[in-house]
């Protein structure tokens, strides 16, 4: 038996209404992931110099701060 071509004849149509509140949920999804995109190259960007930095900085150790005696005790 032969399966029937798919044509589309009895998919229903999405109203006018629902094809826009399509259009506008994929276009803002496209945005956020692109801006999420950007931020994490950012992150990793800013995260791969700051390490760079700290390899290339000579290591300085600090004297402990001394503590005050306090003159009114």
């Amino acid at each position: 038996m032969k399966s029937l071509p798919d044509t589309g004849l009895f998919k229903q149509a999405p109203s006018r209404t629902e094809a826009k509140t399509d259009m506008t949920t994929r276009v803002a999804r496209q945005i956020v992931d692109l801006e999420a995109a950007a931020r994490s190259a950012k992150t990793e960007r800013l995260r791969a110099a700051r390490l760079a930095q700290e390899s290339e900085a000579p290591t300085i150790l600090k004297k402990p701060a001394q503590k005050r005696k306090n003159p009114a005790c």
